[in-house]
């Protein structure tokens, strides 16, 4: 693992495998690079995987004032840039990396080739607005504490909790989290609205639903699958940091949707 400065920004990052083709893995809120940890194995045998943390996410340099998503899939062309990646590259996300990821395709067409996407948060309901800003509010002043037993009762579920040691390793790494970061990302998902530019992306698209995620249920998955055009949808078994709970599943989810699809 590295790290960059990148037009006065620093990432962590980790470039590994080796191919012509290169996979992008994008983290969820909350989330690092360490969460793909179990799924880059099971990809980096035939292509190069880039997995970072986002701004204001694990090691990476924090986040402060208003961040929009144009910045996060800026940062990701400028790392790809950066490590002189050329042309299209595959990106797979969760959550909010689903988002970045799907954002990064359309502001970036020339340079994406496909997109897997696990429960991606591509915005909040606007009744639903005023609540989460406020919580977001809450773990701002009093810290990560406030809202793990929600977030990984809802994230994690019970069910997906067979390998204790995963869950609790997976639990201090969310409780490390700068609260004002995690705030700020909040802050953006919660102003993100995706569904005009969802329905102009051109290159093939997976999303994933998560038959055991009650943050995002299966039928807000779905429905993104719908506004893509030609996009694929599946359900599996796993939660919203499905990365993590059930890195097998994505895994073969990720390698086989790009494989079909040559990418």
């Amino acid at each position: 693992m590295d790290f960059i400065e990148l037009d006065g920004v620093a990432l962590r990052y980790e470039l590994c495998g080796k191919g012509e083709r290169t996979l992008v893995l994008v983290h969820e809120m909350g989330g690092s690079l360490e969460s793909w940890d179990d799924v880059v194995p099971r990809l980096s045998k035939s292509r190069r995987v880039l997995r970072y943390d986002t701004r204001g996410a694990g090691l990476s340099q924090k986040a402060r004032g208003e961040l929009g998503i144009d910045t996060m899939a800026d940062d990701t062309a400028a790392l790809l840039d950066a490590l002189k990646i050329e042309g299209p590259v595959a990106l797979a996300g969760i959550a909010v990396g689903g988002a970045i990821a799907l954002h990064f395709a359309a502001r970036y067409p020339e340079r994406t080739s496909a997109v897997v996407v696990g429960s991606p948060a591509t915005g909040v309901a606007p009744e639903r607005r005023p609540a989460a800003l406020d919580r977001v509010a809450r773990i701002e002043a009093a810290g990560m504490a406030f809202a793990v037993e929600d977030s990984m009762r809802n994230g994690y579920a019970p069910e997906l909790r067979g390998d204790i040691k995963r869950f609790e390793r997976y639990r201090a790494r969310w409780l490390g989290n700068d609260p004002a970061s995690y705030a700020t990302i909040w802050r953006m998902l919660a102003g993100l609205d995706m569904q005009d530019e969802l329905g102009g992306l051109r290159c093939p698209v997976l999303v994933i639903g998560g038959s055991l995620d009650r943050v995002r249920p299966p039928p807000l998955a779905e429905a993104t699958a719908k506004s893509i055009p030609g996009a694929r949808y599946i359900e599996l078994r796993t939660g919203h940091y499905m990365s993590v709970q059930t890195p097998e599943l994505i895994a073969d989810a990720i390698g086989e949707f790009l494989q079909t699809v040559g990418a």
